[in-house]
């Protein structure tokens, strides 16, 4: 694929842990796209709300050092941030940054959950990512005690079937899939196939344009 200066733009959508962020970035590296992880956004926004700082105030003066922070993959920041997101003047503050990037030329890949319903809506390919919930936090769990936080596979079920609850039943722009999206179930396929199978999607999607 020879992207030069079109505007292409993959909107990738799901709960936490399903493996849209994998999936994401190899889009990215693979068709060579920019890639947005609009959740660090939320999370920093929730790590600066940790620290003192209101959430809409946090959103609106949010910088790339932010962002940049090595502390975010937390599961206090990630309570936060989905705290912080179902307030509707903190998403209206992130709006603009998340579809200035979409637009760019030579494709953008952005993946969060609200990308193809509410910052995206004319994407040109939407990927909504799921997972069982099991599923889901047996991999997260894995990937916090890797990164060296002592915490059992049962809170991080209840903290992710939690997360769930309110990221899908806030009233500004909840967690669903587009109607036009393409869902994939990663429940028990191995990462290197989910890749596969978004990639085929993507690139028939840019063969038909």
């Amino acid at each position: 694929m020879s992207q030069g200066k079109v505007k292409f733009t993959v909107a990738i959508d799901g709960p936490a842990a399903a493996g849209k962020g994998t999936i994401s970035r190899a889009i990215s590296e693979t068709l060579g796209f920019a890639y947005l992880d609009t959740g660090l956004l939320y999370r920093a926004v929730g790590r600066r709300v940790l620290d003192g700082t209101p959430a809409v105030i946090a959103a609106s003066t949010l910088r790339h050092r932010d962002i940049a922070r090595n502390d975010l993959r937390t599961p206090e920041v990630a309570a936060a941030a989905s705290e912080a997101a179902a307030i509707p003047d903190v998403r209206a503050a992130l709006v603009n940054f998340q579809r200035e990037f979409a637009s760019r030329d030579g494709g953008a890949v952005l993946d969060g959950r609200d990308i193809g319903t509410v910052i995206c809506p004319e994407a040109d390919v939407k990927l909504f990512v799921t997972a069982g919930d099991v599923a889901r936090a047996h991999r997260r769990w894995l990937e916090l005690r890797a990164s060296g936080n002592d915490i059992d596979e049962a809170t991080v079920l209840s903290d992710i079937r939690a997360r769930d609850a309110r990221d899908a039943g806030r009233d500004a722009a909840p967690m669903i899939a587009a109607n036009d999206a393409v869902q994939l179930d990663t429940s028990d396929m191995p990462v290197d196939e989910a890749i596969a199978a978004a990639l085929l999607i993507v690139r028939k999607i840019w063969d038909a344009r």
